[in-house]
């Protein structure tokens, strides 16, 4: 093994780098090493976007402490088994041999190996015997996506009970906070004015970053909504539009809804995602489109749906095993169009050709939703842009927006956040019992039924603001957007979504005979803005007074009665971007 391999390693590896990057290290990847060696701590953070090449920066600082003679051993700890065979692949690149077959029950590996790759599962089974092997030899243990190790409190105590000797750690991840206030093993945390500690990193590396380096793509994040009926337990049928104002409850009902593989919702973005994925390989010719379902059932359905539109079976992934870590290395390495996912969408889908994601799963936290994106970011060249459709629902739409934001795992989080927590753990729950049965208790139909659901483009996210007006599904309008080139740089893909949304703005259909007059055009203008001042206003609990208020004092001009078309405009495109977190 030698540094010299390691500097030789892709920035990116286990794909090809980013543009402009691929004879040396990326210059935050330089800088963390720096920063390292500079302190030679026992325990370092560095928290890099996914896609920003974590797993390069971890192998050339390995083989620095291995030539040192600091350390004799490499343990690393990765979240699923199929990152195991990926870290055990990448480490040998650079003479670093790892046993991804390691065995709890054996307890032992070949001579020929310079270490082993667990997952933190397997660590938490068996504390006692890591420990006693990281005593023995001076050992760098890397823990990739460190935040698993707040799980729960047994996974928290055996990590810390098994890594507690080790000479070095290195904790990884790209997704430093998680839903709940679990301490993680081995990281700092750093007392705030507020009184909240929060996760100190000793560097960190972020999507907006990584954006300016070209390293990641930027994201469009296009959003349907629609027309959606159930029925409830007392048997009540129930009618709404995904993507207007509801009740949490109705909400909840209208998303799963659009999510039952039964009604038109799924059918209708699946086909609008594969005629955006055709697009997209026109420049682009191997990208590929994943869909994240919630439970097994569902995944089942999206596939034979996507096979009746594309006409070719999709990679189906249902669990954590071997033979889907085969399926996936499969798909990573062919051109094949589509793979349905449940469990390995996040941390173990690890595919850079993915450029089309459809988000079909009732999974609301961040941390998932940060996760699930993180597999369409990754950069192979300059200008490959990002899709993911999502349905219309408040909090998946203010995660997109928020996508170039810094979190950091806080702990002691005030009282009046407990609630908040206590939603975010029971979804985390779900998801994990998503990945272990065929369906999710959230989709129990002895509670619930879907009826049927229609879909209707409602518009494109991109840095945070709104293009596009509401269009049919395969409308002129629609397609505009689907049709967007797979290859440009940020600033372009904006200019022409200005430009499109400006088109779809002048174009205003009207027969020839009914020309509106300037008098009824601001009327409605004005009526279009009251109802979203009211749908906000419901949503904050602020009158409907103070929302109007505080739309003149951001955009300026006379109040609602005096004031023009464009001044009314300006106002409703503010108030949609604070409907997606933009104040």
């Amino acid at each position: 093994m030698s540094t010299a391999a390691a500097s030789h390693l892709s920035p990116a590896f286990p794909e090809r780098a980013a543009w402009g990057t691929a004879s040396k290290l990326r210059a935050w990847q330089q800088a963390a090493l720096a920063a390292y060696l500079r302190a030679t701590p026992q325990d370092f953070l560095a928290v890099a976007t996914p896609g920003a090449g974590k797993t390069t920066y971890a192998l050339r600082l390995a083989t620095e402490l291995l030539d040192r003679g600091i350390i004799e051993a490499v343990t690393v700890v990765a979240p699923t088994e199929h990152l195991k065979t990926q870290w055990a692949d990448a480490a040998a690149r650079v003479g670093i041999h790892l046993d991804p077959a390691f065995s709890n029950s054996s307890a032992r590996h070949s001579s020929e190996y310079d270490g082993v790759a667990l997952t933190y599962a397997q660590v938490a089974s068996r504390p006692s015997l890591h420990r006693t092997r990281t005593e023995v030899t001076p050992t760098l243990v890397i823990l990739d996506e460190v935040h698993h190790g707040g799980d729960n409190l047994s996974w928290g105590d055996a990590i810390r009970e098994a890594f507690e000797p080790a000479t070095r750690r290195l904790a990884l991840t790209g997704t430093p906070f998680r839903s709940d206030t679990s301490p993680i093993p081995f990281v700092t945390y750093a007392e705030g004015r507020d009184g909240i500690r929060r996760s100190a990193a000793d560097y960190t590396y972020g999507y907006a970053e990584a954006l300016r380096d070209g390293v990641v793509r930027p994201v469009l994040f296009l959003a349907y909504g629609g027309a959606m009926r159930w029925r409830t337990r007392a048997g009540d049928e129930v009618a709404a539009r995904l993507g207007e104002p509801l009740t949490k409850d109705a909400m909840a009902h209208a998303w799963r809804t659009a999510l039952d593989p039964k009604g038109e919702w799924i059918p209708s973005v699946l086909a609008a995602a594969d005629k955006r994925l055709t697009e997209v390989r026109r420049g682009v010719p191997d990208a590929g489109g994943l869909v994240i379902a919630s439970n097994q059932t569902a995944a089942r359905a999206y596939a034979r749906t996507l096979e009746s539109i594309t006409g070719v079976k999709p990679t189906l992934v249902l669990s954590d095993d071997a033979g889907s870590s085969a399926r996936i290395e499969e798909f990573a390495s062919s051109e094949a169009r589509w793979m349905v996912a449940v469990r390995m969408v996040s941390e173990g889908v690890d595919v850079p050709r993915l450029c089309v994601g459809v988000y079909a799963t009732s999974t609301s936290t961040p941390l998932f939703f940060a996760q699930a994106v993180g597999r369409f970011v990754r950069a192979r060249r300059r200008g490959e842009t990002a899709s993911v459709f999502l349905p219309s629902v408040p909090v998946i739409l203010e995660h997109a927006a928020r996508l170039e934001e810094e979190r950091d795992h806080a702990l002691d989080r005030p009282k009046t956040e407990s609630s908040e927590a206590s939603m975010w753990a029971e979804e985390d729950a779900l998801l994990s019992a998503a990945n272990r049965t065929t369906r999710t208790p959230d989709l129990d139909e002895r509670s619930f039924e879907a009826l049927e659901s229609d879909a209707e483009f409602d518009h494109v996210l991109f840095d945070a603001r709104q293009f596009g007006l509401n269009a049919s599904v395969g409308s002129d309008e629609e397609q505009e957007y689907l049709g967007l080139p797979g290859l440009l740089e940020p600033d372009q893909v904006a200019t022409l979504l200005h430009e499109r949304q400006t088109a779809q703005s002048t174009r205003r259909p009207r027969r020839a005979d009914q020309a509106v007059s300037a008098h009824r055009a601001l009327a409605a203008q004005r009526q279009e803005l009251n109802k979203l001042v009211s749908a906000y206003a419901r949503k904050t609990g602020s009158p409907h007074a103070v929302v109007h208020h505080d739309l003149r004092r951001a955009c300026g001009g006379p109040a609602l009665d005096e004031a023009t078309s464009e001044q009314v405009g300006a106002r409703i495109e503010r108030i949609r971007a604070w409907f997606v977190g933009r104040r």
